[in-house]
C-alpha cells in the first residue's frame, strides 16, 4: 500500500492545551507524525509526496468566511499589538441567538473555534492545507486506479466543521478526500474509528443523502466532543438515515468493538457506495495518552482486516493516534491487517 506525506506539517508546533483548568502542551506534537512513519517504514510502505491542488478542495467543504479567516487571521491578530505567539479565544458566540458576524478578529477568533484545543500559530494555516492536499491526493491516487492509499495528515481533520475548528482540526482532511472521490462516485461512505465522535464530518454531511457518516467512539455523554455523537443522530433532510453513530461505552476493548464495526460494515455495504474513506485514528489504543477505549495492537490488525473485507476503493486518512510507545505500531499493525485480507 502506498502512502501520502507532506514535511510542511512541522510548520505547526502547538503549545497551548487547557485540561481541566491547566495549561499543558498539547498532545497534537510534529512527533507523532515521526512515530507514524516509522510505522510505515516497518511495514515498508512507498511514501509520495502530497501535490498541491490549491484552494478547490478545501472550498468544497468549508465556507468562505471561514477559509479567509484561517488564511489571513494571524496576520491580524498580531496587528492587534500585545499579542501572544498562538491565537486562542476567549469569547464565543450564541449562534441560535441571531448572533452577526464580527468585523474583530477577537470575535472572528471565537466564531469560528469551537473549544480552546485548536490553537493557531503562524505556521497553522499552511500545515493545514498541506494535510488537506495530503488527503486529496490520496484520493486522486484511487480515482486514478490505486486500490487503497493511506495518507498521513497532521494536523487530523474530523472535528472541524464546515467554518469553525475543533478538537485539535483545522481542514477536514476525511470530508475533502470523500468530495474529491464524490466528482466521479454517485456516492460515498466515510467510516471513523477514531476514539471521538467525528462531529465535524457529520456536521458537514447530516443534511446530504449521497455521503454515509458512521461514526464508531467513546461514549460522548462522558467524553470528547460531549453534545454530539449519539445513536439518535440519523442525519436530517436529504440525509435523513445516512448519519449513524455508534457510541460505546469507555474502556471498550478489542471483542465488542470489532462486533460494533460489523454493524458499522452492514450499515455501508447497505449503503454500496462507490468509495470509502475511513478517518483512521488510532487514539483508540490502550496505550494512548487520552485514555478512551482499549484496542490492542492484534485488535488494531483486526480493524485493518475488517476494512478490508469491505472490499471498496478506500482512502485511509489519518486522524488522532497520540504520543505513546506503540503509536506506529498500531499503524503498521492496521495496514498490515489490511493488506493481508485484500
Amino acid at each position: 500500500m502506498k502512502a501520502v506525506y507532506s514535511e510542511a506539517h512541522q510548520s505547526h508546533d502547538p503549545q497551548f492545551f487547557l485540561v481541566r483548568g491547566k495549561v499543558r502542551r498539547t498532545t497534537e506534537q510534529p512527533e507523532r507524525a515521526t512515530r507514524l512513519l516509522a510505522g510505515l517504514d516497518s511495514g515498508r510502505h512507498t511514501i509520495i509526496p502530497a501535490r498541491t491542488f490549491g484552494a478547490g478542495p478545501r472550498a468544497r467543504v468549508h465556507s468562505p468566511d471561514y477559509l479567509a479567516f484561517l488564511a489571513d487571521g494571524f496576520a491580524e491578530w498580531q496587528a492587534l499589538g500585545d499579542s501572544g505567539d498562538e491565537m486562542i479565544p476567549n469569547i464565543h458566540p450564541m449562534r441560535h441567538q441571531g448572533a452577526a458576524y464580527p468585523a474583530s478578529i477577537v470575535g472572528k477568533l471565537g466564531w469560528h473555534t469551537a473549544d480552546t484545543a485548536c490553537p493557531i500559530g503562524s505556521g497553522t494555516f499552511a500545515a493545514a492545507c498541506a494535510a488537506a492536499d495530503t488527503a486529496t491526493t490520496a484520493a486522486q491516487m484511487v480515482l486514478d486506479g490505486e486500490d487503497t492509499v493511506y495518507a498521513l495528515c497532521r494536523p487530523p481533520g474530523h472535528h472541524a466543521y464546515r467554518d469553525m475548528a475543533g478538537g485539535f482540526c483545522y481542514l477536514n482532511n476525511s470530508a475533502i478526500a470523500a468530495a474529491h472521490l464524490r466528482q466521479r462516485h454517485e456516492r460515498i461512505a466515510i467510516l471513523d474509528v477514531d476514539v471521538h465522535h467525528g462531529n465535524g464530518t457529520q456536521g458537514i454531511f447530516y443534511a446530504r443523502g449521497d455521503i454515509l457518516t458512521v461514526s464508531l467512539h467513546a461514549d460522548p455523554a462522558r467524553y470528547y466532543p460531549f453534545f454530539v455523537g449519539y445513536a439518535h443522530e440519523c442525519g436530517t433532510g436529504d440525509g435523513l438515515g445516512a448519519n449513524l453513530n455508534i457510541p460505546l461505552p469507555l474502556g471498550t476493548g478489542d471483542d465488542p468493538y470489532l462486533a460494533a464495526l460489523d454493524t458499522a460494515a452492514a450499515t455501508i455495504r447497505a449503503f454500496s457506495p462507490g468509495a470509502l474513506v475511513v478517518a483512521l485514528g488510532l487514539d483508540a489504543s490502550e496505550a494512548d495518552p487520552l485514555a478512551g477505549l482499549r484496542i490492542t495492537t492484534p485488535g488494531f490488525r483486526r480493524i485493518g482486516e475488517a476494512l478490508a473485507r469491505l472490499n471498496l476503493p478506500t482512502v485511509l486518512v489519518q486522524e488522532g493516534g497520540y504520543l505513546s510507545d506503540i503509536l506506529g505500531t498500531n499503524l503498521a499493525a492496521v495496514l498490515a491487517g489490511y493488506e493481508a485480507a485484500r
